[in-house]
């Protein structure tokens, strides 16, 4: 499938949207960028991008995005954390998805390409996650991805051209939410939660947005649902460490049991002033155990990870790091 329309990305503003954007300029895509409005767009006019502004929770303003020649959507709109409740995730996460999708159905895009989270699948039962395992969510976040997802499922059964996607835990520069942050930046994790052995999964924004417009070309894509995870599988320790020293930050080294990690998450939860702490109280239940995705469904396909590995990636981060802060 080729496109030669207006490519629509919601959420653009956002960590993710904000990479693929990017890549979808290095590319020669016209894009057509949303998020909700806002006084500096300087990002965007830098890129030469179009950004319109929409809000998914005011449906009034979501028609305007298909004016023109839209021919691809992805959409990234969300909120991206565990410290929401689910009644605040809904009109975005859930409804909001009702309404882009319905109104890409209308429109008649070729593709709609939906970048949910692995959190759908909920804990870890001891096997790597793939994408026909069942989603038994354990948290609010988790639950609202799913729902979004049912919204999806249900447009592609009218006939919308869609794929979906599960990226696990994100990180790479800009990242200011989720699990990802903690190895994006540096963070006031000082100890290691538990024991420290437990295995992770995780992704690089570069290649969320690499992968998702690759599987938008991507015919017998339609209606599949795609893991999008690196080849590596850190432990919680390796990972921190790492982050550490790539972000100049002295390495955590004492280890601090889960249900008390669990017990401080809660009172920076608590005294957060409405701000996303760095360990949010439901990101820690996922440390009790492994928590390893498999990427064998979407390397199938034939996409090559830009960022494979997560050592090599973290030495990238730190030079990366060290420009910013030159």
């Amino acid at each position: 499938m080729e496109f030669n329309g207006t490519t629509l990305v919601t959420g653009a503003a956002g960590f993710m949207g904000s990479h693929l954007v990017e890549y979808l300029v290095s590319k020669g895509v016209r894009v057509r960028a949303t998020a909700r409005p806002r006084k500096d767009t300087s990002f965007f006019d830098k890129l030469g991008v179009e950004f319109v502004a929409a809000d998914l929770t005011k449906p009034e303003t979501v028609p305007a995005l298909f004016e023109g020649n839209v021919d691809r959507v992805f959409h990234l709109g969300a909120i991206c954390n565990f410290s929401t409740p689910y009644k605040k995730l809904y009109p975005t996460n859930v409804a909001g998805v009702e309404c882009i999708t319905g109104l890409a159905l209308k429109a008649k895009v070729k593709r709609f390409v939906h970048v949910a989270s692995t959190s759908a699948y909920g804990p870890y039962r001891g096997t790597p996650f793939t994408e026909d395992g069942p989603r038994e969510p354990q948290d609010d976040y988790g639950r609202s991805k799913r729902d979004g997802e049912n919204k999806v499922l249900q447009r592609i059964k009218e006939g919308l051209p869609a794929v979906m996607t599960r990226p696990c835990t994100v990180y790479g520069p800009r990242c200011t939410d989720g699990a990802g942050k903690a190895f994006s930046r540096p963070t006031s994790i000082t100890a290691i939660p538990g024991k420290g052995t437990q295995l992770l999964s995780n992704v690089r924004a570069e290649d969320v947005a690499a992968a998702v417009e690759y599987l938008s070309h991507l015919d017998e894509a339609v209606g599949q649902v795609y893991n999008i995870a690196d080849d590596s599988h850190p432990t919680v320790e390796e990972a921190l460490t790492m982050a550490a020293i790539s972000f100049g930050t002295k390495p955590p080294s004492m280890h601090l049991p889960l249900w008390l990690v669990g017990m401080v998450a809660r009172i920076n939860g608590m005294t957060a002033g409405g701000k996303v702490p760095d360990l949010e109280y439901d990101a820690v239940r996922y440390l009790y155990d492994d928590y390893v995705v498999d990427n064998s469904k979407l390397k199938k396909t034939g996409y090559k990870f830009l960022y494979p590995d997560f050592t090599k990636s973290m030495d990238q981060m730190k030079e990366w790091y060290k420009a910013q802060i030159a």
